[in-house]
């Protein structure tokens, strides 16, 4: 083995001093660098701290390519490092197992036992006290979407549990369950826990499956609920509930500030920090002797129903009536309920983007306490998931396509199906010896709210050379720097349309819309295909891109919402559909059109490698051999002309938008897993189009599946718009590095070369010019490659022409470029809701391909960018390379 290269992790966001909570992350490798991971430590200066690493990629010599690391969070810059003999010794972590499937791991810390049943997560251990017992996921449903229909506990039950992964510093616990109600087994889900050493902190990842009729059920609630024990007086037990900002709703469950009578400066104090108070003996007796007098409150509830707002409110017991507490507008989604002797905090992420949620604290005049943590607020009206509208009369394909012309959404009856999307929410508990003081709490909440999540540099992403065509962010010229100033531009753009247009919600959180209606001054959130994006023109491929280049947190935490959303919410995972997504519409599960191209890998694979979740492994295998899902669903069944048997030896298979989706799904199981099959796809479907007559411009070829290989007789050619435009351009480069195929190569090339080449090479080519060309910025980086690869100085200046220009067929065409000014203009009046900031080029969803097209070009011929970008003059003679 070469020796390690330099490695720094640094927090994505650096700042104050953070809690010791779990933080898991990536990074890459160069090839043949190593060929076994060894053990790694994080060092800050003279001080190494044990972290767990794992492989979770490899080149195709068998070299490590990705490994994933766990431990606690980073308080600054660290260093990557074999571990040495002045390492620290990893405390320990205890694993036991037990033949009824009970698991109980122990660390420093903390130790939890879990096993199946109601009540998966059985105690919660620290310091030899319980702090925790009966942790469960509870919910109700109702019958109809009425908001006053009667409601219908789901028994809940955890059926399989395992260790998935063991190291010596963290343990993640998979728990499998379902719930019952009405009869029906429905809404399968997994839990996650994870248990690390050197942190009280058990990080929960829930992911449901919404497999239930919309029709009949409406959930009412859903959340995460665990017991708390509580012995001390009701002075001494306390509650404390996030605000927007870095404080807390500070209460006692018997409160002695602010009476009457003052029971003293000490008592007072200790009661606010949430210290044990002095012996009643040591209090002024003029409340010591009233004491039972003062109320004690046994529950508490916040409420965050909006984006905008959250209510508090609590009350002494089940038959007295809630009385208002101050709210707020954004909770940070945490709640702590306990005493002297031990507690618990406990909350969600993205709490008020996540609306209708809750925090729930009953109980507390009693021996224990509940604390729930709503995913689903029980305070919001049933969760209604039936199609939005009744047909329209769109029996026949002739109708349906009719109706696309005018509303842009491809319908058909059956296909608008909630049933086999999944929502993943990411929760917290945290054991406390004690009530811990505001400041420890504050942090677990700031903790909560946006974990702490290690990054290494783009320069370093970069030298390992993983996710093909890019490079870090270059200012060096004018040139270059009014292109870095454009994609800025369009990170802020969608950062800000998703704070003014509030793209919140439980199933809405982390997409974007598709196109604006500049007459309303609103995004066409209500009109057929032009609402959700739905990953539409690679988005979320944009975003990671973006921040591979840049480093830059927010458009990390951007991505990372979406590819949590399209993965999820765009995508099948139980059905007749599953494995395939749903193109954009007015609700995310709408279009009848399902297809690779929304639940490609493609999108989801930054996410993996950069974070080594478990839970997007786990999508990222659902569609490890995703072809299969195009048995059950012709994507193009409404507009065929030929034969189509969908049959194991005859599966059509589109050039780009699928063989892009596939391509990422086979790739990424044969990098993670060493997947001999998928290995072989990708061998034999490159080999096959290399010895195409058209090569990609062929269209679509028939696969045959049990043999793995296309049909390579056929010789046609058949242009789509769209058909590098959904990962094709990204994956390929990739493939290309791996692979070794010289017909495949050459394939490539001539579709980079004549996509935008002009009509007489074309003909020359092909006998005719080519038809359906569009999209002329988005493909431009194709040409750019091809100039690239030829050293090509004339080419290169044709493709920054297509890009800067968006010369050729209007069709499509991106309204963004050749506009001398970028910029933002405030709408208020009688015609908008609010006041909003409009970009001039809002009529368009072309940003990510703009992103996409800048990146790769300026990655490829950056050297040949013109003296002069025609729609702009510089202040300043633009500096060109010296091959220019």
């Amino acid at each position: 083995m070469t020796s390690l290269p330099e490695t720094a992790v640094r927090p994505l966001e650096p700042g104050e001093r953070t809690a010791a909570v779990p933080v898991q992350w990536g990074v890459p490798w160069p090839r043949g660098a190593m060929h076994e991971l060894p053990d790694l430590d994080l060092v800050v200066g003279q001080y190494a701290r044990a972290i767990d690493s794992w492989v979770t990629a490899r080149w195709p010599d068998g070299s490590v390519k990705w490994s994933g690391h766990a431990g606690t969070a980073l308080d600054g810059e660290s260093a990557l490092v074999p571990r040495g003999s002045t390492a620290e010794k990893a405390p320990g972590l205890h694993i036991e197992q037990t033949e009824g499937g009970t698991i109980a791991v122990a660390t420093d810390l903390l130790r939890i036992e879990v096993g199946p049943g109601e009540a998966p997560i059985r105690r919660l251990v620290v310091d030899e006290r319980e702090v925790g017992v009966e942790g469960r996921i509870v919910a109700t449903s109702s019958e109809t979407p009425h908001p006053h229909s009667s409601r219908r506990e789901h028994t809940v039950l955890i059926t399989e549990v395992s260790v998935e992964r063991a190291g010596s510093v963290q343990a993640v616990l998979r728990l499998a369950g379902h719930h019952e109600v009405g009869g029906e087994t429905v809404l399968p889900f997994v839990l996650r826990l994870y248990v690390t050493t050197g942190s009280r902190r058990v990080r929960a990842v829930h992911s449901l499956v919404w497999d239930a009729d919309p029709e009949r059920l409406f959930l009412t609630s859903l959340g995460l609920r665990l017991e708390v024990p509580l012995r001390a007086a009701p002075h001494d037990r306390h509650v404390r509930l996030a605000g927007s900002s870095g404080g807390f709703l500070t209460e006692a469950v018997q409160g002695v500030t602010g009476l009457r009578r003052d029971p003293g400066d000490e008592v007072r104090q200790a009661q606010v920090d949430g210290r044990p108070a002095p012996p009643l003996e040591e209090w002024s007796s003029t409340v010591s002797g009233r004491l039972r007098f003062v109320p004690c409150w046994d529950a508490w509830t916040l409420r965050q129903l909006s984006p905008d707002g959250y209510t508090v409110a609590k009350r002494t017991g089940t038959d007295r009536p809630w009385i208002t507490a101050p709210g707020g507008s954004r909770s940070r989604g945490y709640a702590y309920v306990g005493d002297i002797e031990g507690g618990i905090g406990a909350g969600l992420r993205d709490f008020w983007k996540l609306h209708p949620t809750q925090l729930d604290i009953e109980g507390a005049r009693g021996d224990a306490a509940t604390l729930t943590v709503w995913m689903y607020s029980p305070a919001a009206d049933p969760m209604d998931l039936r199609f939005y509208h009744d047909g329209l009369g769109q029996d026949t394909f002739e109708d349906q396509l009719e109706a696309l012309e005018i509303t842009y959404e491809d319908h058909e009856p059956g296909f608008g199906d909630a049933r086999g999307i999944a929502r993943t929410h990411e929760l917290v508990l945290d054991a406390f010896p004690a009530t811990p003081p505001a400041a420890e709490l504050s942090a677990h909440a700031a903790a909560c709210a946006l974990p702490p999540q290690p990054v290494v540099s783009p320069e370093r992403l970069r030298s390992a050379g993983v996710f093909g065509i890019w490079a870090p962010v270059d200012r060096s010229t004018p040139q270059r720097a009014h292109l870095e100033d454009r994609l800025l531009f369009l990170r802020e753009h969608y950062l800000r349309e998703v704070e003014q247009r509030r793209w919140y919600g439980f199933w809405d959180y982390g997409d974007v819309m598709h196109t604006y209606d500049a007459d309303r001054h609103t995004w066409r959130y209500d009109v057929g295909g032009y609402a959700w994006d739905n990953s539409e023109l690679s988005p979320d491929l944009w975003l990671w891109t973006d921040f591979l280049r840049s480093g830059d947190a927010s458009v990390f935490r951007l991505a990372e919402a979406m590819s949590r959303h399209t993965g999820e919410v765009d995508q099948y995972h139980v059905g007749p559909f599953t494995g395939l997504g749903t193109r954009h519409n007015v609700q995310h599960f709408g279009c009848s059109a399902k297809q690779l191209r929304v639940s490609s890998a493609l999108y989801r694979r930054h996410h993996f490698f950069l974070t080594a979740d478990e839970r997007v492994g786990e999508l990222l295998d659902e569609v490890a051999a995703s072809e299969e899902a195009l048995l059950r669903v012709d994507a193009t069944r409404k507009v065929r002309t030929d034969v189509y048997a969908p049959d194991r030896r005859a599966l059509a298979i589109g050039l780009g938008t699928d063989l892009g989706a596939l391509l990422g799904a086979w790739l990424t199981a044969w990098e993670r897993h060493g997947d001999r099959d998928a290995e072989q796809k990708i061998r034999s479907a490159i080999a096959g189009i290399g010895r195409m007559r058209q090569g990609f411009f062929t269209g679509e070829a028939l696969w045959d599946l049990e043999e793995s290989r296309f049909d390579t007789s056929r010789d046609r050619i058949q242009v789509s718009h769209l058909a590098a435009v959904f990962g094709l351009a990204e994956i390929v480069p990739e493939l290309l590095a791996l692979v070794d195929d010289a017909g495949f190569a050459r394939a490539w090339d001539e579709y980079c070369r004549y996509y935008l080449a002009t009509p007489e090479e074309q003909t020359a080519r092909f006998g005719a010019p080519l038809t359906g060309i569009s999209l002329i910025p988005a493909y431009s980086r194709l040409l750019a490659q091809h100039a690239a690869s030829a050293e090509d100085p004339a080419l290169a200046d044709r493709a920054w022409d297509a890009f800067l220009l968006g010369k050729g067929d209007q069709v499509n065409s991106d309204s963004m470029v050749a506009r001398a000014e970028w910029s933002w203009t405030r709408v208020d009046g009688p015609t908008v809701l609010e006041p909003v900031d409009e970009a001039a080029f809002l009529g368009t969803n072309g940003c990510a391909q703009y992103g996409l097209s800048a990146i790769a070009n300026l990655a490829l011929i950056g050297d040949h960018l013109p003296d002069r970008i025609p729609y702009l003059e510089f202040d300043e003679p633009a500096t060109t390379g010296a091959a220019r």
